[in-house]
């Protein structure tokens, strides 16, 4: 029997939208009170000061002005501003931090992202200390960043991350850099003093930013390479702030192109350095900086979109039900009152679609988020092994872990492994390796972060347009309830964050092809079939065929040749490349989003406030599932057979006698291709029918009599 909908048909109605008890589990923080407490702290200043701030027309002015600076002191009171410390330094969270802050950036971009953008940025500037900072730098930095405590005499330091350079460099690789710094002084037996001349572009908080940790490129042959270094406004020379950014979106945040001649001392370069025959070596470049920094900060990022699909869901079903209401159009009791415009299956089936994606984003981002806290210490530990073994450099990393790829690829096998099959020896050996558990995590990591990024913001634009077309004319309105015209435009800037889709796709281009990375993925599709077993209404089964499909269609681009016999999957082939990179972010969201449901259903009865509702979250929850995976699915078997067959000769339609023919031969090679497919269709079976249940689901479920922050 399938145990998602063995429940009595009373207990699998969806009663109510779901709340806190249903997203702790799902998202797996219901036994951390800590985080429970900031979300409902950062909710209270979303839905309150933000909420406002909105409402009033905020987001009418470019200026950061004093209206818009409550958010800071709103910030610090509500222990938002500590969530990125750790206890040692004034917060009060110990160990990772990734869930934490996506959490927050979910609860603030509910309402408005560019007050989560205010937020994060702070983090933002604070994370190259954090992640590469000597001990100095991290206590100093922390320290004065933490909000001054009841009685504290000083001010709380705000901070800007400068990467990005002015027109025309703006938007180019991460790699290049106008910003220069060489030596200033450099007296026998002193520390030497450095100029750094940095122009920044679209630089988040410079408006009130006490420091800036800026990417330089060295413009002296006493410096090797690029650093990131602190400067700081009270620094002798020019620290101008800019003039705003005329953004269209984000007005919440202060955005600025700020200009920056400072001389600083060599000890502000972050990591610190060495001298060596005269040279000051940097200890991280600016690259191995970034890297650090944005694999995590892309996950909150994604998540801020993710955040705006799932809060539309309640104004367009409002919207929806009341759209007749009013004049003689009908009376109480009728379904044209009652229901308005959720008595036309059109309108709640692309409800359902945007319901669907913004569960499946919210699943992949929370998803990589916990990775991520998981895989912190991990990578710390490694880097003690290796500087205990005197491994410095990317270069001797990557030739010390090539020689322990083959044990965490039998690590992968022993632990799907029955027990009683296994050598348990070898198997605690292998999963006690640090360097083994790194391997893994970092394959993983190195996909779901620009997965969730690309896929979450790429998408979700998308699917936010959607939303905001259900609403009507109303919709692209400044009092739109929700504030979803906003949500919108704001989705735009979001996508660009961090790196551009292209960005994105070309990380994946690499880590998608990762011995280890396809070992798990194998192993996900015969857990999707066993889940399809237990759950045959979740369409983890089509998902699981996909899956086939888009690995089948990956081993075969890389060895196959287009008709002009050109190798089809290279680094410079986009078309191919970034394509598979779309394909494999829609399959990763729909299995996180299965994987979230099962969570709930497993851990749901602990809950005794979910008991009589959970029935219906799970039921309506799965057939969400698979209505994501058959458009999921969809999308997969679309794209991979357009690069399967779309870099192959022109077909002919006739026969040997130049007769036309009704069928079409099929290519040597792919017969394979044909069948995976042919299963790939026959697990759409039931899809449509999940779609009609959630649909109708949609309109019962009782929403509140108003919205939770104003209009």
């Amino acid at each position: 029997m399938d145990s998602t909908h063995s429940t009595d048909a009373t207990s699998s109605v969806l009663k109510t939208l779901p709340g806190d008890d249903v997203r702790q589990i799902m998202w797996r923080f219901a036994d951390r009170y800590d985080l429970q407490m900031v979300v409902q702290s950062t909710r209270a200043v979303a839905r309150g000061l933000v909420a406002r701030l909105v409402a009033d027309g905020a987001r009418n002015s470019h200026d950061w002005n004093a209206e818009k600076a409550q958010l800071l002191t709103a910030f610090d009171e509500g222990g938002i501003t500590a969530v990125f410390m750790d206890p040692s330094h004034g917060g009060f969270i110990e160990g990772p931090k990734n869930l934490a802050l996506a959490l927050v950036a979910f609860e603030l971009s509910w309402v408005d992202a560019g007050a989560a953008t205010c937020s994060l940025a702070g983090n933002l500037a604070l994370a190259p200390i954090h992640e590469k900072g000597t001990p100095e730098q991290v206590k100093t930095y922390m320290s004065r960043c933490i909000p001054a405590k009841p009685g504290e005499n000083r001010k709380t330091w705000r901070g800007a991350f400068a990467l990005t350079e002015p027109l025309p460099y703006v938007g180019v690789d991460t790699g290049v850099l106008s910003g220069r710094v060489r030596v200033a002084e450099w007296s026998e037996g002193k520390e030497p003093i450095l100029q750094v001349d940095k122009r920044g572009r679209f630089i988040t908080n410079m408006g009130f930013a006490n420091f800036v940790t800026a990417a330089v490129d060295s413009d002296d042959p006493r410096i090797k390479g690029s650093c990131m270094i602190i400067l700081e406004e009270g620094d002798l020379g020019i620290y101008d702030r800019g003039t705003p950014t005329h953004k269209l979106v984000h007005q919440l945040s202060s955005t600025c192109d700020p200009v920056l001649s400072l001389k600083v001392p060599a000890s502000r370069i972050i990591g610190g350095y060495t001298v060596k025959d005269g040279i000051i070596i940097p200890n991280s470049s600016h690259g191995e900086v970034i890297e650090a920094v944005f694999r995590r900060t892309r996950v909150t990022v994604a998540l801020m979109t993710s955040a705006k699909l799932l809060s539309a869901v309640e104004p367009v079903i409002r919207y929806q039900r009341t759209r007749f209401r009013g004049g003689d159009a009908g009376s109480p009791g009728t379904p044209r009152y009652e229901l308005g415009l959720q008595s036309k299956e059109d309108a709640i089936h692309r409800l359902a679609d945007v319901w669907a994606t913004g569960e499946a984003s919210a699943s992949l981002g929370f998803a990589a988020a916990r990775l991520f806290d998981s895989y912190d210490p991990i990578e710390r530990e490694k880097d003690r092994i290796f500087a205990e073994q005197g491994i410095k450099g990317g270069r001797a990393q990557v030739k010390a872990l090539k020689k322990v790829q083959a044990d965490a690829l039998e690590y992968l096998k022993l632990s799907k492994m029955p027990e009683s099959k296994r050598d348990p020896a070898r198997y605690e050996k292998l999963k006690s390796d640090t360097l083994v558990q790194f391997l893994i995590h970092d394959s993983l990591a190195n996909v779901l972060c620009p997965a969730s990024k690309l896929w979450n913001t790429g998408y979700g634009a998308t699917m936010m347009r959607e939303a905001v077309s259900l609403m009507g004319g109303y919709g692209i309105t400044e009092d739109c309830p929700g504030f979803l015209g906003q949500k919108w435009s704001d989705a735009q800037l979001e996508a660009t964050y961090e790196g551009p889709e292209a960005v994105q796709r070309r990380q994946l281009t690499v880590t998608m092809v990762d011995d280890i990375f396809l070992a798990q993925f194998r192993q996900w599709i015969q857990e999707l079939l066993d889940i399809s077993n237990r759950h045959p209404r979740m369409g983890a089964c089509v998902l699981a065929h996909a899956m086939k499909l888009w690995l089948w269609t990956l081993e075969y681009l890389l060895q196959a040749k287009d008709a002009n016999g050109e190798v089809l999957f290279h680094g410079q082939r986009q078309g191919v490349t970034f394509s598979m990179a779309d394909a494999l972010c829609w399959l990763l969201a729909s299995r996180y989003q299965i994987l979230d449901v099962l969570e709930l259903e497993s851990k749901g009865p602990q809950n005794p406030v979910l008991a009589e509702g959970l029935g219906g979250f799970v039921s309506f929850f799965s057939d969400l599932c698979h209505v994501q995976a058959a458009r999921s699915a969809g999308e997969v078997a679309r794209i991979t057979a357009e690069l399967v067959f779309g870099y192959g000769p022109y077909p002919t339609c006739k026969n040997e006698r130049g007769e036309i023919c009704d069928e079409i031969p099929k290519p040597g090679g792919t017969e394979e291709f044909f069948r995976l497919r042919g299963n790939l269709d026959a697990c759409l079976g039931g899809a449509r029918l999940a779609k009609d249940r959630a649909a109708l689901a949609i309109t019962k479920v009782m929403i509140p009599e108003a919205l939770d922050y104003p209009l």
